[in-house]
């Protein structure tokens, strides 16, 4: 079902059309001048073409894509509790009056639902989940203005960006340190998403932005309440995760702290909220620390968390997951390899009560990704020394469903251990993490046991990643 196959801007909405559309700069400067608009100084010209950005969001064929990458995306209902499946409906009998609301600017979002996930390490990290409308709308608005305003962003900027990735991120820091650049000064923003000024981040999209509807709009995402446990609170600050807009967002008012960094011919790199620059001795580090801190906070009016922040050699620090190694090389951070090892605790716990195949299986579904991402870091010894780890974690799980010690010796004989043997591991006083290391247990489920019930093998899956 496609929600809006009959629906558009009206035609006379579509006398001006903005950045991108047809026509010179001068006559859509003219028209614009015709209907009485605005006068553009020399400064707003650039601006002068985005005057009718809501009338791009609202073409059919924007709130169709957008429609379809919310409901790709999925996701859990908002305040309100509409789910995506109920959205084709919905827009297929408001679609008029929205549109409408769109054009005229008189939209509202509705608060946001709180959900909070752990953070890797320690703490929980707040998302704001708006409701499957907002977030059609947030999406189609982020398609038209993508195009705007990613031009104008730094080279040295990756995150959330089209075109752009983490490995583009590393490669880029990889250089810096090859050429001598050892030193990294790695700023942590301390709860980037919840600090954000509503002020300072709406002058800054103003200055590119010339649809004072557009602007309205989202600045009411912004304020938009936040729905915890049936209470809507207020917000004053910050652009909560969760949206589709929340990270262009970001990238607009980082955009300052990108340039300030050019300005000073610093080589740097920024994904999203994650700062790394890259300097020669450690003191030219404690220096940039200092300066680029009081303009942050000053500036921008974000915090930098002094403790999680550091001037130090790169391969004390960790940069989207990797470690960079001298020379260039890369390497898996430390907490990364901790993280992925708690993570597979996890799902071996041996007192989950599912399926053995169906743990192998969540377990394929986590670490095929996870191997892929840290195909660039140096790590075969850990990806062996896992490997087997992974194995007797599953050995153990194995040992604790079949309990009994008939139960054990049965299962043992029937892959083929002499019953002898397969009885004296099974009559073990041993805990089932030290008995599934024993011969016998290694004898009867082993590697190739592992291959045939499905168990990525990641040292195999690396090699193959490295062609």
């Amino acid at each position: 079902m496609i929600p809006f196959e009959r629906c558009g801007v009206p035609e006379s909405r579509k006398k001006i059309r903005s950045h991108g559309a047809t026509g010179s700069k001068a006559e859509l400067e003219s028209s614009a001048h015709e209907e009485g608009r605005v006068a553009f100084p020399a400064w707003d010209k650039e601006r002068a073409l985005t005057m009718q950005i809501m009338e791009r969001v609202c073409e059919r064929t924007n709130l169709n894509q957008a429609y379809k990458r919310v409901k790709a995306n999925a996701g859990a209902p908002g305040s309100d509790g509409m789910t995506v499946d109920e959205l084709a409906s919905w827009t297929h009998t408001h679609k008029e009056e929205l549109i409408q609301s769109l054009l005229n600017g008189s939209y509202q979002p509705q608060p946001v639902r709180e959900v909070e996930i752990p953070k890797e390490g320690n703490g929980m990290r707040q998302l704001g989940i708006p409701t499957v409308v907002d977030r059609l709308i947030q999406q189609a608005i982020l398609q038209v203005l993508t195009p705007i305003l990613d031009p104008t962003f730094s080279n040295s900027s990756y995150g959330f960006r089209p075109g752009r990735s983490a490995n583009q991120a590393l490669k880029a820091a990889a250089r810096f340190v090859e050429e001598g650049k050892w030193i990294v000064v790695d700023l942590d923003l301390e709860k980037f998403f919840d600090r954000v000024n509503h002020d300072i981040l709406m002058s800054r999209l103003a200055r590119r932005i010339g649809d004072k509807r557009a602007l309205k709009i989202i600045r009411r995402f912004l304020t938009a309440g936040i729905m915890k446990q049936g209470v809507c609170g207020q917000r004053f600050e910050g652009t909560p995760q969760g949206g589709p807009l929340s990270p262009l967002l970001a990238n607009v008012l980082l955009d300052d702290l990108d340039k300030e960094l050019e300005k000073r011919g610093h080589k740097f790199c920024r994904y999203a909220d994650d700062c790394n620059i890259y300097v020669r001795t450690l003191e030219a580090g404690q220096r940039v620390m200092a300066s680029i801190g009081q303009f942050i906070e000053r500036k921008l009016k974000l915090r930098v968390n002094r403790d999680k922040s550091a001037v130090a050699f790169t391969e004390e620090r960790k940069f989207l997951g990797y470690r960079l190694l001298r020379g260039g090389k890369l390497g898996i951070a430390p907490k990364s390899l901790k993280a992925a090892k708690d993570k597979i605790r996890k799902l071996t716990q041996r007192n989950r009560g599912r399926k053995l195949e169906a743990v192998v299986y969540e377990l394929n579904q986590y670490l095929k990704g996870w191997v892929v991402y840290y195909r660039y870091a140096k790590m075969k010894t850990h990806l062996r020394d896992m490997d087997e780890w992974i194995r007797r974690k599953l050995r153990s799980y194995r040992l604790k469903q079949r309990k009994r010690s008939k139960s054990i010796a049965d299962y043992l004989i029937s892959l083929g251990v002499p019953p002898e043997r397969a009885w004296l591991s099974a009559g073990s006083s041993k805990g089932w993490w030290r008995l599934s290391n024993s011969p016998a247990i290694k004898e009867a489920m082993t590697s190739e046991w592992f291959r045939k019930l499905g168990l990525i093998n990641l040292s195999k899956r690396f090699a193959e990643l490295q062609t």
